[in-house]
């Protein structure tokens, strides 16, 4: 009795060690803050049961053995995070390992997970959505003529009594790029180290949304915002919470109605840098007007866009000609990318047609030069960029969700090849960014899918100002902003020839339809919606030729939407894309759509809307080739009777962190030939059924870390081209039948499962492994086109 006495205090002696060492080292800026505050919760609520030495001393020798050795493995890995930086490799292993040390304590104690601990995960993991992101931008491949600014400007950020800074210039002059260069810098990351967060406003941002993206960037679910002064104080609160480390918090693209002064925190080490096209009156002391570049920085800047990466050739453009355009650019650096770009490898003739286009003194100025690059577009490309104006300002748009609007309004091939063509001219003209999402095994290179699509401002401007040259009634594309309910007087009055209706609603919002527009032409209809509840149209009924519906939800939470039985009516609809909504089972509408061809879920509330029997819809899905279930975290259950759209060739269900079973009908679906599991955690197994699949070409379960095997019966997938197992963490061996596949080339795994490949590979250098660290976009897949 005495020895267990003893061996109790020893891990009370153990505990107390490993629970200060976690305090100390959240005082410290490092990377895993929020994971570790989470770790610090779930041991003093455990605390209690080492100070009960009797209680402790009564459990059997093996449990305290057990324990022992889990304190002293946090111990260790403690002081291993304390060390490791954002880029550094192993933080991924480093998160996972103490992830699951806090799950098994909560398992050894019988306690829930703590909440905390796994919005830490979620901060340092579930990063794959930029477009909610408070991440620092990537820097441009070619900058000049900003670093005496960004010396300037960082000596004013670094003074003490500095609280807010503001960057003003006219769009286009470069404001944005020299803020993320002070991000970027050396100085200024070792100042504020992790706690640089980098937000685009807009006219229309609040402190709710403001305070929305920190909450999702920190890894905050479960968050509840009921006013903007609420919304102020939490985010207050949030940034206190954050240490004893500086905070920089940097807002692009402010307006004046965006009320800087509302985010002034009294909390030493906090700053804030503001860029703004707009002077602020009570900035004036830090602010910092940002100039024109010089002509011989701007001529540079302009060669290296049109002269892909270089100075003119010999004799190829007069030098003359080159100082022409520089001043017809107006020494605008976004004018010089953009203009330059498009006549990157054009005759001297169109430079020379291009000058002979007059230039207006005023804002209209830099509209008009940027609309030679325009009119330097092919109608296809012009009429591409001209759909970019149906979005909402800053947003990032989905490339998807334009890919869908293009196969559908100019007929290119279903699987979006040409559409993403599309993409890359643009982006190759500088008119759009791509930002990626993540690559998808046996997507081929260059292909948009996984891209989000953004747009300086004033691109954004020159295509709504380029789509208004019609009047509305007149307009191919419309977009339509209704404040409140305050629809435009000409709605309802006339027919509307637009073959694209988008409409932007805010959070005032009522759902009340007034009068049906008269819009017979529809065959691409956008909903953005800001309120927490949107009633479908009835005049979508009215819609015969509609092609694609996109609905997706701006508001702080995911939009409640209501009259989900209209859906039945879209008889030609070939495409439809929820975001960001919650749904009811009226949702199964849909499954009575004999034309749908594709059908994307995206951060959906879906619970069991999709397999609830108090609807009685039939099952008519039987056109159904692309299915894309993403974030949708309390997603259960793949209902069966999806499987009876036995056209299906792409099953994509993604980070849907709830499901833990497919069903075993999956067999059916005979045509399948790519199937995208990753991240789905609580996956426990592939139905034995998959190896009826004998089409299927492509097999992502990475980073299922419940999957503790796979079907014996795999290798009967004789068209398997690739797999990835990478992050499966409680996958222990692989079926020898998977060595046997003749036409499998690559796999794709990390480190700790390298070694079931080697294990089972009968001729070795066959099959191309490739190993899969952090960065999963950048390391795999490029498979197969």
């Amino acid at each position: 009795m005495a020895e267990a006495l003893i061996a109790g205090a020893a891990l009370g002696a153990v505990f107390g060690e490993l629970l200060k060492l976690v305090i100390d080292t959240i005082q410290q800026p490092m990377e895993f803050k929020p994971l570790l505050t989470g770790f610090e919760r779930t041991l003093k609520t455990i605390e209690p049961s080492f100070v009960d030495i009797d209680k402790l001393s009564n459990r059997p020798a093996d449990e305290r053995a057990t324990l022992r050795d889990l304190l002293d493995d946090g111990k260790k890995l403690v002081l291993k995070c304390s060390s490791i930086c954002s880029l550094n490799k192993k933080k991924r292993k480093y998160t996972k390992e103490l992830t699951k040390l806090d799950n098994n304590l909560c398992k050894f104690f019988h306690i829930e997970a703590s909440a905390a601990t796994l919005a830490g995960i979620n901060a340092l993991l579930d990063r794959n959505r930029p477009f909610e992101s408070c991440g620092v931008p990537e820097l441009p491949e070619f900058i000049i003529g900003l670093d005496q600014h960004l010396a300037i400007l960082k000596h004013m950020l670094l003074k003490d009594t500095t609280r807010v800074l503001v960057v003003s210039a006219p769009p286009g002059f470069g404001k944005t790029t020299l803020a993320n260069m002070l991000c970027h810098d050396d100085d200024i990351k070792g100042e504020f180290g992790d706690n640089i967060l980098y937000l685009t406003v807009s006219a229309e941002a609040s402190l709710m949304s403001l305070a929305k993206s920190l909450f999702i960037h920190y890894g905050i679910n479960n968050y509840e915002i009921r006013s903007e002064q609420d919304a102020k104080n939490q985010i207050k609160n949030l940034i206190k919470r954050r240490g004893s480390g500086q905070v920089l918090l940097v807002l692009d693209d402010v307006w004046p109605e965006s009320r800087i002064q509302d985010l002034m925190l009294p909390t030493p080490g906090f700053k804030i840098l503001a860029t703004s096209r707009f002077l602020f009156k009570q900035f004036n002391p830090t602010t910092y007007e940002l100039n024109l570049l010089s002509r011989e920085r701007a001529k540079a800047l302009f060669c290296y866009h049109a002269f892909a990466g270089g100075s003119s050739p010999v004799n190829s453009v007069q030098d003359d000609l080159i100082d022409k355009m520089v001043a017809f650019c107006k020494r605008i650096p976004l004018a010089l990318i953009v203009v330059g770009a498009s006549l990157c490898n054009e005759p001297e003739v169109t430079w020379t047609s291009t000058l002979m286009q007059s230039i207006l003194e005023s804002h209209q100025q830099l509209l008009l030069c940027l609309r030679t690059s325009i009119d330097a577009l092919s109608e296809l490309h012009k009429d591409c960029f001209l759909d970019l104006s149906l979005f909402p300002e800053v947003d990032q748009i989905a490339g998807t969700t334009l890919m869908d609007m293009w196969v559908e309004l100019y007929h290119l091939d279903d699987g979006g090849v040409r559409a993403s063509g599309n993409l890359n001219i643009l982006k190759s003209k500088n008119l759009v960014n791509l930002v990626p999402v993540r690559k998808e095994a046996g997507e081929p290179e260059g292909h948009c899918i996984h891209y989000r699509v953004t747009q300086h401002d004033m691109l954004r401007e020159l295509a709504i100002h380029l789509s208004r040259q019609e009047s509305e009634a007149d307009r191919k594309r419309l977009f339509v902003k209704i404040p409140s309910n305050d629809f435009p007087e000409w709605w309802a009055q006339r027919p509307i020839i637009a073959r694209v209706l988008s409409i932007s609603t805010d959070d005032k919002f009522s759902s009340t339809w007034n009068d049906d527009p008269n819009a017979p032409n529809v065959e691409v209809l956008i909903l953005n919606i800001k309120s927490e509840n949107y009633t479908l149209p009835e005049f979508i009924k009215k819609m015969s030729k509609l092609k694609v519906l996109i609905v997706t939800g701006y508001g702080v939470y995911p939009t409640q939407l209501n009259n989900l039985q209209v859906l039945e009516s879209l008889s030609n609809v070939h495409r439809i894309r929820f975001e960001y909504v919650s749904v009811s089972p009226f949702i199964q509408a849909i499954f009575t759509l004999k034309t749908l061809k594709k059908l994307n879920l995206v951060m959906c509330k879906i619970g069991d809307a999709l397999s609830s029997g108090t609807t009685k819809y039939p099952y008519t899905l039987e056109n159904l080739k692309y299915l894309e279930i993403d974030l949708c975290y309390d997603l259960k259950e793949l209902p069966a009777v999806l499987c009876n759209s036995v056209r299906l060739e792409k099953l994509v269900i993604t980070n849907c962190q709830e499901l833990d079973s497919l069903p075993n009908e999956v067999g059916n679906l005979s045509n399948l030939e790519i199937v995208s599991l990753h991240c789905c955690t609580k996956l426990k197994e592939l139905p034995e059924s998959i190896k009826s699949l004998r089409k299927l070409r492509i097999l992502d379960v990475s980073d299922c870390s419940d999957i503790t095997a796979l079907p014996e019966q795999i290798g009967k997938l004789s068209s398997l081209q690739a797999i990835d197992i990478s992050g499966c963490k409680g996958l222990e061996m692989l079926p020898q039948s998977l060595a046997g596949l003749d036409k499998l080339k690559n796999v794709a795994c990390d480190e700790e499962r390298s070694h079931l490949w080697k294990c089972i590979e009968s001729h070795p250098g066959k099959v191309k492994m490739n190993l899969v660290e952090e960065d999963r976009s950048e390391t795999f897949k490029k498979i197969y086109h």
